[in-house]
């Protein structure tokens, strides 16, 4: 069964509606790329710190704020993660408009990055109790090649402890509680190229590129749950008088099913190994691995999907629905830790530069939130609910 919390709390939650928003547009202000979430990560510790935080930053650029983990042989951890997808070093547009809020990554991940930072500073200044450790985590490199840099090394550092593991990551509406394991290359590609017209004849390397895409193309996937393949990204080249000596590309496989994802693997390496023995100099490199899913117990999994289901209707009146994906939940399932990742807020256009979230949606989400997270200090404040 789960409580609702009492309604001095709820009061208080929506009463920091005007600063929640606030702060999603200070961090919108701050570009944090995957693996270039320094400045991003170091006003989230400096806030922690104003707000009388014990926060440290470590040597994955995760900002760390452990809760009275030290004398709890478990831990639960909440995370959401500091880096956007897009590239720019430079702060982007943001508008509001008919009660949304638009800016490019101002969802994925900046309003859940904001409900995380409010709801630990309710605990720190409220001095809770948890019924278990509690480590708060704004993590990065969870976006493309971040390879869920800050995701490893939570999992490397509290592990062992780990009793559950929670992604604010997505909208209200969908829980990711199944990993999509995925594996990323770069794959670059030589010949000898030349001159356009002199050398005419010799290989081009963006033409044997293109011939590599169109094999890797007519792969049918396996069937049973779901894999997918795509090439991102293409350069190379000199001139349109050179004939290409370099070319190389951005290629991924994905899969919800381990045993597929492997056969993909298998089939792109002797993909790869035919076009060298024809003399093409094909170099890939694995610059992503994201792990499918791992032993996880299904009881103890399936307890904590009920708990956010039951949350999610309370204070939102909907049940999110739970899917799979690629998420920083990855690592903790590839290790068995019962996990999950969902966000705080109703948007669109993740992914794009017209990304938006309705605003009047942060105070349901951040009372369903909070809600998430006092649940793991129930039992020792059972003053924070009612019913």
């Amino acid at each position: 069964m789960h409580y609702k919390l009492n309604e001095k709390i709820l009061a208080e939650a929506e009463g920091l509606h005007g600063e929640l928003l606030l702060l999603i547009k200070e961090l919108c202000g701050i570009p944090a790329p995957s693996n270039h979430e320094e400045k991003r990560a170091a006003f989230c510790r400096d806030w922690f710190l104003k707000n009388g935080m014990d926060a440290h930053i470590d040597d994955a650029c995760n900002v760390v704020v452990p809760w009275k983990c030290e004398e709890n042989a478990e831990t639960d951890v909440f995370m959401a993660h500091t880096d956007t997808v897009f590239p720019d070093l430079s702060p982007m547009p943001m508008k509001e408009e008919n009660g949304r809020l638009y800016c490019p990554g101002v969802g994925d991940d900046t309003a859940n990055l904001a409900l995380l930072m409010v709801i630990a500073r309710f605990v720190v200044r409220h001095n809770l109790t948890p019924d278990r450790g509690i480590v708060f985590v704004c993590n990065s490199g969870e976006e493309g090649l971040g390879n869920l840099r800050g995701s490893r090394k939570i999992c490397e550092t509290y592990g062992a402890k780990m009793r559950s593991f929670v992604s604010f990551d997505g909208t209200l509406e969908g829980c990711y509680n199944y990993s999509v394991g995925s594996v990323r290359y770069n794959v670059q590609l030589k010949t000898e190229g030349g001159h356009s017209f002199t050398n005419f004849g010799n290989r081009n390397a963006i033409a044997y590129l293109a011939s590599l895409i169109n094999t890797l193309y007519q792969v049918k996937v396996p069937q049973g749950g779901k894999t997918t393949f795509n090439v991102g990204k293409i350069e190379g080249g000199t001139s349109v008088n050179t004939i290409a000596q370099q070319a190389e590309m951005l290629f991924e496989y994905r899969s919800d099913v381990r045993e597929h994802l492997d056969a993909m693997i298998a089939l792109f390496d002797a993909t790869v190994s035919a076009y060298n023995h024809m003399g093409i100099e094909v170099r890939p490199e694995v610059i992503g691995l994201r792990p499918c899913m791992g032993d996880v117990d299904k009881e103890a999994q399936a307890t904590l999907e009920k708990k956010i289901s039951a949350l999610a209707v309370t204070y939102t009146g909907k049940a999110p629905d739970f899917h799979s994906g690629s998420t920083d939940c990855n690592i903790p399932f590839s290790i068995g830790v019962p996990s999950c990742a969902i966000g705080g807020y109703i948007g669109d256009g993740a992914h794009t530069r017209e990304e938006w979230i309705d605003m009047e949606s942060l105070k349901k989400g951040l009372a369903f939130l909070l809600a998430l997270v006092l649940d793991s200090f129930r039992g020792k404040n059972p003053e924070l609910f009612c019913g």
